[in-house]
Parts: C-alpha cells; structure tokens; sequence
C-alpha cells in the first residue's frame, strides 16, 4: 500500500484545532471516581508459564463498576528490588492469552502487568478472560461500535477505566515500583495507553504506538480498515445515526487525552499505516502536554515504508532504550 495520507513534511506541521466537548473532563471525572475509591486488587495467583527466568502472576482486579478484569504480573525471577513497572495494553480483538507469550518487558528488568481486553480476545491470539457485563445498548458486534448512540454505554468508556484501573493494581503488587509506572500499548492499546497518559496524572511514562482512537473523524474519511470500517459500517446501516456516534467519540478521542497528559512520551507510527493512519499519532504528539502547563519531554519515530506493523523490532529497541533512560535517570 502506497502512502496515502499526508506528506511527512506536512505530518510535522499537523496540529487540527480540538473539537471535544465541553463537558470532557467532567465526564472522565464523574466515570473515574467510583473506581478510586475500591481497593484495586482482587487476587493474585501464582501462574506456572514454564519458564524458569521469569515469574508469573495471574491477577484480577476491579475495573469499570468494580467488574473483575484478569491481567498477567510477570517479573525476573528471584529479583527481590523494587523494579519499575509497565503496564502494557494489546491490540484490538486480542486477550491476554498465555503469560509466556509476551516478556520483553520482563526481561529487561521491568514488574509487568498485561492487561485483558474486557469482551475481546475472540479475534487474534490465544484468547482472553474477561466478560464484558455490560454489553447491552444500542450498537454493532464488534467492540468499536457497542453502545456507539452513547458515550455512557460506549465500550471504550468500560476499557479506558480499566487501563485506569491497572495501573493502580499494579502499584499494589509486590516488587512494583509505584512511583515509576508506564503505560505501553500498540493500535489499540496505543491509543489505551494515550487514554492513561491523559487520566493519570503522575505517570512515568507513555510509549504509544501506531494509536487507534487518535484524529478519530479524519481516519473515518480516509480508510475503511477495522476497527474505523466497523463504525463506518455500522453508520451505512444505520443511516441518521452520524450526530449521536460522532458525540460518543469525541470523548475518546486520543488528542484530548494527550492535550492533558504529563507524562515524558515515545510515539511511533508506519507512514503507510491504513489501519490508523499516521495523521491521528501526529495530531497527538503535536497537541502532547499542552494542558500540562510545562512541554513533557516527548520524540517520534517515523517508518516512511511500513504500515500497521510500523518499525516492529526495530521501534522495541528504540523503546527498551528510551524507558531506560526515563525511568531510570529520571529524566522529566
């Protein structure tokens, strides 16, 4: 696929004006704050992954209306410090699937806490643990488009307060730094880990990569590709329903998320990304911390001829040295 949205030199200049609503914080405030006050923890189980240099945890802690989300804890065996934590979100359609199948971040010293993605898990991977018990308005099959008529009923509302909800579990665990927390994600754990770096105020540190949910109505105008093609999908059947989905979108829509993030920040984006194209990441790492009161240290990498996939290996090596440096040399 040839490049198909703006040129990298107007990428570096791409700054559209916000169109959120009025009542954004209020909304985030008001759904966050029954979940502040339960104790985040609901049981921690030792896991047996095979593997003999890692250790292994399976959690569940309270998440959106105190539901049950399950999530993997994994850290270097028999390292007693008190490590640095990442919390890490999966791509869309994915669960948790197996602990041994993601251990980059243990691996490199960190405490890591993967979550599940509530009512997904059913497209890629191995599978996931966690129901979503709330799956009853208005709205399509798939996760983008549930409760699309309203940002009450949304999926994503249900999903960001669990990442929220992570990280406060994972400053509960034994071994975790809770000073020093990450939230790591790619497509649409990017886009949930730019969600956290807007809601959490004292974050360490947000990678974000090829992000979902970011420049929300231009990525509807220029690809097809699900997750935007099941909303554009689902608004080709349900004719006069633009106004209403449109509202509910506006309030996870990663741009306002980062306009009020602190957090030092590492985006990464393939330029031939049709998935979610690099516009959206763009326009997040431009409108980056500017609620902050201060310019969060903040870097992108671009991928002129990968897509989706942006800089894989490559972006992982880039990412492993950035968080070092950030976490451990407190740089602010």
């Amino acid at each position: 696929m040839p490049a198909f949205d703006l040129s990298l030199d107007e990428l570096q200049r791409h700054r559209p004006e916000p169109d959120e609503p009025a009542d954004f914080d209020a909304f985030w405030q008001a759904t966050l704050k029954s979940a502040a006050h339960r104790e985040p923890l609901i049981s921690v189980r030792p896991a047996d992954s095979g593997l003999r240099l890692v250790e292994s945890w399976d959690v569940t802690f309270r998440g959106f209306a105190g539901d049950p989300v399950s999530a993997w804890y994994t850290r270097p065996a028999g390292d007693g410090e008190l490590l640095p934590g990442v919390v890490e979100f999966a791509g869309y359609g994915r669960g948790r699937g197996f602990p041994h199948e993601r251990l980059t971040w243990a691996n490199a010293g960190y405490a890591h806490l993967l979550m599940d993605n509530r009512g997904q898990g059913d497209q890629y991977g191995n599978g996931g643990a966690t129901p979503d018990p709330h799956v009853s308005a208005p709205g399509g099959p798939g996760p983008a488009v549930r409760g699309l008529l309203d940002p009450h009923d949304h999926h994503y509302r249900r999903l960001i307060t669990d990442a929220v909800c992570a990280v406060a579990a994972l400053r509960t665990l034994p071994g975790a730094d809770p000073a020093r927390v990450a939230a790591v994600g790619n497509s649409q754990g990017g886009g949930v880990a730019l969600a956290v770096a807007g809601l959490v105020p004292d974050l360490a540190a947000a990678l974000i990569t090829a992000p979902f949910l970011c420049g929300i109505r231009r990525a509807l105008d220029l690809t097809d590709v699900g997750p935007y093609g099941e909303i554009a999908a689902y608004l080709a059947v349900h004719r006069g329903a633009e106004d209403a989905a449109f509202r509910t979108l506006a309030y996870v829509e990663g741009i306002s998320f980062a306009r009020r993030a602190h957090a030092p920040a590492h985006f990464g984006v393939g330029l031939r990304d049709t998935v979610c194209p690099p516009s959206g990441a763009y326009a997040a790492y431009h409108r980056y911390g500017e609620h902050a009161g201060t310019d969060p240290v903040r870097e992108i990498h671009a991928y002129p001829f990968n897509g989706h996939e942006h800089g894989d290996a490559v972006h992982v090596r880039r990412q492993l040295a950035w968080l070092r440096q950030v976490l451990e040399a407190g740089v602010a």
